[in-house]
């Protein structure tokens, strides 16, 4: 039996194998950077002192606007940034959320109207969401009580990033608006969402008839103003004065590639089916790219494409090569490129990129000025950059600043420089050539009480010409700096999705003594990949707080969170430190059975199986449909967490494996009509509901203004039961029919459906149904059914019955899944929307526990074909992998004791297995260790 438990180790090893191989902003202001630039350009800061700084738009007089994050809209006026801002509007600036963008209507000098993109905060009877609003000029203020809200958007979910933010008015007068898919890839590809989209209105929120979608049968009201769909966070555009193409779009990408779209009406630029260049004949309904440049590799690679202008001014001040080039920025790389937009590239994944500029901190914005200059908005710095052509003599960008040091510490001084290259530099202290002293930099590096007073400045000099910076002054102290503490979280925090997150500090100063409240600053940056999210900004007069980590966005693994806690002692002393919390992550398998059948992950395609890490509470989307595969069609039949075909899912807190099941099917004819069709209206937000028909591969909605019309949709929605979305006010006549491949069925029941008001809701949503619980182990895996209008879940848990230990937000999700400690829990659980909190679901007592027979595999079948015998099980709930005994007698495991992974079913080929009688079973692992055997199956091998 030796060479029989070799072959059979090899056999399940390549077996196993087998199915693994097929598995932007930084708000804290920095120092200003000198650009590099082609020969013959010349730098210059046009305005600084800005607050993150987020978009900038030439108004038709020449001034600059600038829009601040925190909801101030600034004016620079011949050079020079007005100290009072145009306006100010309270906004959520939580993330990427604030003041994002501005344009100016095409009659501005007759209406002086100022148009604005920002979020609304939520409030009693409003929810969270993005708004443009107009103003009125006067001067150079707005005009007090002049605001009209021009067009509302969709709300927001906790996701914080993706909300797009660009606006401007095209060549047609219409107004174009970039809108984010919030951090939800699947709504780049519905209709029934502005999310993910280019908008395009009148200048008063009207909607023009000649949009592309106005007259379709399956978009209604707002939606109608869905200009080009299929975009994941497009946040610049830019129209070109000079011809074609008339207009280009910049989304930014997730993990690989960074694209340029040109803005064509009806296009569909395929988020978050493909990202970057594709085949067009495998998605001939998607629009490529112009141009994609990727994550990694070389001077092309960026991050996030975040700036764009074409260079078409009036009056050139660019050599005429770059006539009609279009330029953009990538945030994380810092550079500025240029292309020919209407260059045929040979190779669209790798366009002819030229380079133009580098070392920006952080270009957010770009715009061509009306004196032909290029202009850049950095958020890293505060500023606004002017690059021109010409004038390269030296200028100074950034003054040597003042520096405060303790008695035995270096001070450096910087200054930061433009001019043509190369430039030399020569400090001088108290008006004296210092040694040495030849960099952009210089470090005094043992500062004394006799340096205390000294002033140092620098002499920039190029072929061109010479200029002295300002004198900075040096002040020695004995003062000592404070020192800063981090005394929450833990260094060893794990986070979750959906958790709160306590910090507190300490300040201590020798002279001071311990530092109050009033000297702290705290602020927290999201880290993904290489590059920084605002998540908390700068907030000062606090020594502890919390925030909440949401449950939607970024889906990625590679993520963490940095606090800041910034000390100041009363000499101006400051020391600051910082804590990194990590994610729990845990891994996902998605399987399908049969195998190798098509899935979605957040919208995206992917080949079953697939095994991904996530973090444990973040909300990711399955979706599985109806496919064929060899000339064979298979329909959805369930996935293995008694989903819809499509659902929402927070990532388990253990690696966890879901499956998705289909049957072969064999069609003779269309399917039943669905039953139980019915529908439930809150607010504007109407829910359909229905049962399942037999044969059915899909569902096809319809809606008229009458009894058995279909004039305002009807439209294929998908192989769903249930149907939610805002609906505009009226009253209309609903029926569903089920589709397959045959054709499709008679209409289901009818059912009215009256809408009297545009508010998202009117009243809190309806406890959930359904509410029920298992457990496996340590696991507890908690369900319910939908409740209309909800936008989120509060899960409450206590010790005793009715008693509360915890509540947590959850997400709007239907599932719920986490490991605890040993114990018997009260669960209840509550929707909530913006008009307010159910009352509480049934209660659903939990008893989590572990023994051999709590995490058991079930249904544990051995069957023979072709030489392959295969292996299944039913996954018992808290399972994360299994291990394959097999032995010569019932209960043995001399032949095979091997891990397999997060797998429910293997084929073994049975070829070089020795003849003779097995008995199998597999055993779960789980966060209670290995547990009982399932069932035996017996397996002859002649």
């Amino acid at each position: 039996m030796l060479q029989s438990s070799q072959c059979w180790r090899r056999a399940v090893a390549r077996a196993s194998s087998f199915m693994r191989a097929a598995a932007a902003v930084l708000i804290a202001a920095t120092a200003l950077q000198a650009a590099t630039l082609p020969a013959g350009f010349s730098e210059s800061t046009y305005a600084s002192g800005l607050s993150s700084p987020t978009a900038m738009q030439f108004a038709p007089d020449g001034r600059l606007f600038v829009s601040e994050k925190g909801g101030t809209l600034r004016v620079v006026k011949n050079g020079v940034l007005l100290a009072t801002p145009f306006l100010t509007i309270t906004v959520d600036q939580a993330g990427e959320r604030g003041l994002l963008g501005v344009a100016f209507d095409p009659n501005f000098a007759a209406n002086q109207y100022v148009y604005v993109y920002h979020t609304v905060p939520a409030g009693p009877g409003v929810t969270l969401h993005n708004r443009i609003s107009r103003f009125t000029a006067n001067g150079d203020v707005a005009l007090a009580g002049s605001a009209v809200a021009i067009v509302d958007l969709d709300p927001l979910v906790n996701a914080s990033n993706h909300n797009g933010g660009a606006i401007d008015f095209g060549p047609d007068g219409k107004l174009y608006i970039a809108v984010g898919d919030n951090g939800n890839p699947v709504q780049g590809q519905q209709m029934f969402t502005r999310h993910g989209k280019m908008l395009r209105y009148n200048a008063d929120g009207s909607i023009p008839t000649d949009n592309p979608f106005y007259a379709s049968a399956n978009v209604t009201g707002q939606n109608r103003a869905i200009w080009a769909l299929g975009v994941r966070n497009p946040f610049t555009f830019a129209f070109n004065p000079g011809g074609s193409p008339a207009m280009m779009i910049n989304d930014v990408g997730e993990v690989t590639w960074e694209e340029a779209n040109v803005g064509v009406a009806g296009a569909n630029y395929g988020w978050a089916t493909t990202e970057g260049d594709f085949n067009a004949a495998t998605f001939p309904a998607f629009t490529r790219p112009h141009l994609a440049y990727p994550h990694s590799g070389g001077t092309t690679s960026g991050c996030a494409i975040t700036g764009g202008a074409f260079y078409a001014p009036a009056v050139p001040n660019f050599p005429s090569q770059y006539q009609g080039m279009y330029f953009f920025a990538d945030y994380c790389s810092g550079w500025i490129k240029y292309v020919d937009p209407t260059a045929v590239f040979p190779n669209r994944n790798q366009p002819v990129l030229s380079d133009f500029a580098s070392g920006i901190n952080q270009p957010v914005s770009l715009r061509v000025g009306p004196d032909g200059a290029l202009y850049y908005l950095a958020i890293g710095s505060g500023s606004v950059g002017r690059v021109a052509f010409g004038s390269s003599s030296p200028g100074i960008l950034t003054q040597p600043a003042n520096r405060t040091v303790t008695v035995g510490q270096p001070a450096t001084f910087t200054v930061v420089a433009s001019g043509a290259a190369p430039l030399a530099y020569q400090w001088q202290r108290n008006n004296q050539n210092i040694n040495g002293a030849t960099s952009a930099s210089y470090t005094l590096a043992n500062a004394q009480p006799a340096n205390n007073g000294d002033t140092f400045r620098v002499n920039v000099s190029n072929g061109s010409g010479n200029l002295f910076s300002n004198a900075a002054t040096l002040t020695v102290t004995t003062n000592t700096a404070p020192t800063a503490t981090i005394t929450a979280p833990a260094a060893t925090l794990l986070y979750t999705g959906g958790m709160r997150v306590d910090f507190a500090g300490t300040g201590t100063d020798l002279e001071d003594g311990a530092r109050p409240a009033s000297a702290f600053t705290w602020r927290v940056d999201f880290h993904h990949d290489a590059h920084t999210h605002p998540f908390v900004a700068p907030t000062s007069g606090i020594a502890s707080g919390f925030f909440d980590i949401p449950t939607a966005g970024e889906t990625s693994a590679n993520v963490w969170y940095r606090i800041y806690l910034t000390v100041v002692d009363s000499q101006g002393l400051s020391s600051t430190v910082t804590r990194d919390i990590q994610p729990r992550k845990a891994r996902i398998t998605l399987t399908t059975s049969p195998a190798g059948l098509q899935l979605t992950l957040d919208g995206q395609p992917v080949t079953a199986p697939v095994t991904f890490d996530g973090v444990v509470g973040i909300q990711r989307t399955l979706g599985a449909a109806a496919q064929t595969l060899g000339g064979t069609t298979y329909a959805f039949t369930g996935w293995s967490d008694g989903g819809a075909p499509s659902h929402a899912i927070a990532t388990p807190a253990v690696d966890t494996t879901f499956t998705a099941t289909f049957q072969a099917q064999i069609v003779s004819g269309p399917p039943a009509p669905p039953a139980a069709f019915a529908s439930v209206v809150n607010g504007a937000t109407v829910r359909l509901t229905w049962n399942r028909s037999a044969g059915a591969q899909g569902y096809r909605l319809e809606a008229g203004t009458a009894s058995g019309l279909a004039d305002l949709v009807n439209a294929d929605i998908g192989d769903v039961t249930a149907f939610e979305g805002l609906v505009p006010p009226g009253t209309y006549f609903v029926r569903v029919r089920a589709v397959n491949a045959q054709g499709a069925s008679a209409p289901s029941n009818q059912v009215q459906v009256q809408v009297t008001t545009t508010a998202a809701c009117t009243t809190a949503p309806p406890v959930p149904l359904g509410f029920t619980g298992q457990t496996g182990g340590l696991l507890a895996s908690l369900t319910w059914l939908p409740a209309p209008a909800a936008t989120d879940y509060v899960l409450d848990v206590g010790l005793a019955p009715g008693a509360t230990l915890t509540m947590a937000a959850v997400g709007n999700v239907t599932r719920f899944q986490a490991v605890a400690a040993p114990g018997t829990y009260y669960t209840r659980l509550r929707a909530v929307n913006a008009c307010g909190s159910s009352v509480a679901s049934v209660e659903v007592p939990l008893t989590l526990a572990c023994s051999p027979t709590a995490v058991v595999p079930q249904s544990f079948t051995v069957t023979t074909a072709g030489g392959v015998a295969t292996l299944a099980w039913v996954a018992p709930l808290g399972a994360v992998s299994y291990r394959l005994q097999a032995g010569t007698a019932p209960g043995l495991s001399n032949v095979l004791d091997v891990d397999l992974g997060a797998v429910t079913s293997l084929g073994v080929p049975l070829g070089g297995v020795g003849a003779g009688t097995y008995y199998l079973r597999v055993v779960a692992a789980s966060a209670c260790g290995l547990g009982a055997p399932s069932n035996e199956a017996v397996l002859v091998v002649p």
